[in-house]
């Protein structure tokens, strides 16, 4: 059983994770194409997951595309808000869940933890634009899904791949 004392840390820290989210597209000047390259929503929300846990990853994923497009316009309420917080709230959510079942803590249980959440979160990302969108020729379609989810998000996903596990170790030896 967690603590109050641990409650209201994984709150606090969840709360930190939020406004990190909320200022880390800014350095991309909000231009859309580079956000969508470099994906720094994505960061915060998947740290909140592997150090807060499931509940409050997927909580953070989950409010952090509303709240910012209600404060900074970016990403548009709708439809762009509800992909990206289906997306984020599953990153947070399966990084959570994966990393909190791993016995050991260490470099490969992140990656373990990581690899599914990202490619889980690009599934429920595409699915979710797809019946927002429509599916057929003029729609959402396949291809659409490959380039926009993983051609277009390379660098993201490089970036996500060796900030998320370093800052991890970092922190592990903090401890």
């Amino acid at each position: 059983m967690k603590t109050k004392k641990s409650e209201i840390k994984n709150i606090v820290l969840a709360a930190l994770f939020l406004s990190i989210g909320f200022l880390l597209p800014m350095l991309t000047n909000q231009v859309k194409e580079i956000g969508d390259s470099l994906l720094p929503m994505h960061l915060p929300v998947l740290l909140c997951g592997l150090i807060c846990g499931w509940k409050y990853g997927a909580m953070v994923g989950l409010l952090l595309p509303f709240l910012r497009g209600a404060v900074f316009s970016m990403p548009p309420l709708y439809p762009n808000a509800v992909w990206m917080a289906a997306e984020l709230a599953t990153y947070g959510l399966t990084i959570g869940l994966i990393y909190s079942k791993v016995n050991r803590k260490n470099l490969f249980s992140v990656y373990f933890s990581l690899i599914p959440a990202m490619l889980c979160g690009r599934v429920v990302w595409g699915i979710t634009k797809a019946v927002l969108l429509g599916v057929g020729d003029k729609a959402f379609t396949f291809s659409m899904f490959i380039a926009g989810g993983f051609i277009d998000a390379l660098p993201g996903i490089a970036l996500q791949l060796v900030l998320i596990p370093t800052i991890m170790q970092i922190l592990n030896k903090q401890k």
